[in-house]
């Protein structure tokens, strides 16, 4: 898939964070975002903008990403959506609580362009 075509959610709950991210991705040729501070909002929005990709946080409240991916993966229609988790935690215990849920990619923040591009480009693709 082209990136241009993409449709992306960004759920990150740091404000500044989320306008760098949402920045970077139209840098590399985005256009097609969507955002939300939190899990719950995102699960709502996911529904009716049916993202190729989600770049999700981990620690968020009121529902965090781990839980946001947990249901997003139960919903029908969204279960098999690419999922790339972006946190600034790089813990053994978190990033282990993050491979069980099928995400395609962790990113430690904040993310380097060329990195993100590789990463979200693969999990377009399917590598």
């Amino acid at each position: 898939m082209n990136l241009s075509e993409a449709k992306i959610l960004v759920v990150e709950d740091d404000p500044l964070m989320r306008t760098f991210t949402i920045s970077t991705l139209k840098r590399i040729g985005i256009t097609h975002l969507q955002e939300c501070a939190d899990g719950a909002a995102a699960l709502k929005l996911a529904l009716t903008f049916q993202p190729h990709l989600i770049l999700t946080d981990i620690h968020m409240k009121p529902m965090g990403g781990l839980e946001f991916v947990e249901k997003l993966r139960a919903r029908e229609g969204l279960g098999g959506t690419q999922v790339i988790f972006m946190s600034a935690d790089s813990s053994r215990e978190t990033f282990s609580a993050a491979l069980p849920l099928g995400v395609d990619a962790y990113i430690v923040k904040p993310p380097r362009l060329p990195d993100l591009k590789n990463k979200i480009e693969a999990a377009l693709s399917g590598r």
